[in-house]
């Protein structure tokens, strides 16, 4: 039987929601405050869109190849894209466009909705349960 990982089913699910989040940020952000607060909150979105992302199929290609792997690219995985995002960030914040307070506004949010539809989908489900590892002993 053939199953799809849960990680890239979160992705295939959530993905269709980023183009109209991105969209709302960006008019939210336009009426606000004008243009840079409006690309600041659209960059946002797609930050947390594509952290996202990248944790997702990390974790589901950690989980076919073993457990001290899952773990290893579970908490490397997370330091490495916390140190791309602040390096992100601290770029952003050298031009004369970017407002800091639409790009955090726009981020908090946006992270928090995608951790609640996340626990939303999985509930009732525990996460070590969905994965299989090949070849592993029960």
């Amino acid at each position: 039987m053939t199953t799809v990982e849960p990680e890239r089913e979160l992705v295939r699910r959530v993905l269709p929601f980023v183009p109209v989040a991105v969209l709302a940020a960006f008019a939210i952000g336009w009426v606000f405050g004008g243009s840079g607060a409006a690309w600041s909150a659209a960059i946002a979105i797609a930050i947390v869109a594509g952290n996202f992302v990248a944790f997702a199929l990390s974790i589901a290609w950690a989980a076919k190849v073993s457990p001290t792997m899952l773990a290893i690219v579970a908490l490397g995985g997370y330091l490495v894209r916390l140190i791309i995002f602040t390096m992100v960030l601290v770029g952003l914040n050298t031009l004369g466009w970017f407002s800091p307070l639409s790009f955090i506004l726009a981020l908090m949010p946006a992270t928090i909705a995608l951790l609640v539809y996340e626990a939303k989908l999985l509930t009732g489900r525990l996460q070590a349960d969905l994965w299989s590892f090949e070849g592993a002993r029960p």
